[in-house]
């Protein structure tokens, strides 16, 4: 007989970090906020910044979902899911 606690949790697997939902979250907003910020840097018109009011919106968007999708990494990271210890 073993002294381990039945309900102990044990750390995340690598499937389950994985396919966290904040994962999965943060890979989209990483995707498409280097999208965006490349289409800012590279491929913007003056006629598209006249339309905007000066404001590179492209660029800011892509810069605020990168940001976005560190939030998320850092939260799964800090905060992993939790699984319960197989029964034996």
């Amino acid at each position: 007989m073993t002294n381990e606690d039945p309900n102990a949790t044990t750390a995340p697997s690598a499937a389950s970090a994985l396919f966290d939902l904040r994962t999965v979250i943060a890979v989209l907003f990483a995707v498409y906020g280097v999208l965006l910020t490349l289409l800012g840097l590279f491929g913007g018109s003056e006629a598209d910044l006249q339309k905007a009011g000066g404001i590179n919106l492209n660029l800011w968007t892509g810069v605020g979902m990168l940001v976005v999708a560190a939030v998320f990494v850092t939260w799964q990271r800090l905060r992993p899911t939790l699984t319960e210890a197989p029964p034996e």
